[in-house]
């Protein structure tokens, strides 16, 4: 009886040991990201509506610097087929860490915050922001200190941008903030004055205020910590590193060149967004 309980035993922690042998050998052998979409030839790209980063054209096409910037690189890795995921900015990396696509091409700034939640490849540009107001700019805000010195004053901010922290930082009461999901959603909120000022970077509040007509401009002059620079890359899922890594091997031989240049110039890039600075150091490594 004896012998055959300890049989039974050793039976038993040999199943648990293939078992586990079993376990480890399939996690050896499973796919990477990189590899299903060299595999397949195919890459979802995540992104919010904000010209001219990322955004969905009238007749349905999915354009901008980011989308395009990513549609180049992965050609290069042998991946020709690029599928869009329309999400509101501030589900963009909730999105990509839940698997709804493989990688955020939106333009995202990256910051020390953002860099703890996903892996971004190096930046592909580099920009400053301005503010949208109505013709004129009614209550002369020049500044996000403007705003926060203005008790009356609203801003509009799209929710999880990092102009939210860029005006929160300096001075703007959350009283004085309207969030909101998108750059449409912002230039609403100042044409129907439910905001004085709409929040973002120059080439999306010239581009608003270009395509919204006389009521609205963006400010020529508008001051702001040299800090506040934003530097915008693709990001990726923290397990993703090969497949970032791979990434970051295109753009350094690509950025800068004639090609990436020409392919930029319709969304208002040219050499003086080329960026200076890697992601290692914008977040803090």
């Amino acid at each position: 009886m004896k012998l055959k309980r300890v049989s039974g035993m050793l039976a038993a922690l040999f199943i648990v040991a293939a078992a586990g042998l079993v376990a480890h050998a399939a996690a050896a052998n499973a796919e990477t990201t990189l590899q299903r979409i060299q595999r397949t030839g195919e890459v979802r790209i995540g992104y919010a509506n904000e010209s001219p980063f990322a955004y969905t054209t009238p007749d349905g096409t999915v354009t901008g610097e980011s989308p395009e910037i990513a549609k180049k690189v992965f050609a290069k890795l042998g991946v020709k087929k690029v599928d869009a995921v329309l999400t509101e900015w501030g589900s963009l990396i909730p999105g990509l860490r839940a698997g709804r696509f493989d990688v955020i091409a939106a333009g995202m700034y990256v910051t020390p915050e953002r860099c703890k939640q996903v892996a971004f490849a190096n930046p592909q540009y580099q920009i400053q922001d301005t503010l949208l107001t109505l013709k004129g700019n009614p209550k002369h805000l020049q500044s996000y200190a403007d705003v926060g010195k203005n008790p009356d004053a609203k801003l509009a901010v799209m929710s999880g941008s990092v102009e939210l922290g860029y005006a929160r930082d300096s001075g703007v009461k959350d009283a004085q903030l309207l969030q909101v999901p998108d750059t449409t959603a912002q230039l609403q909120a100042v044409r129907a004055s439910r905001a004085d000022a709409a929040a973002g970077t120059a080439l999306t509040m010239k581009g608003l205020a270009a395509k919204a007509g006389p009521t609205v401009e963006a400010i020529p002059k508008f001051t702001d910590d040299p800090k506040h620079t934003g530097y915008g890359a693709l990001a990726f899922r923290p397990d993703d590193t090969d497949l970032r890594d791979a990434v970051n091997q295109q753009l350094h031989a690509w950025l800068g060149t004639p090609d990436h240049l020409k392919t930029v110039a319709p969304f208002g890039f040219d050499k003086s967004n080329l960026p200076d600075k890697t992601t290692a150091q914008l977040c803090g490594g």
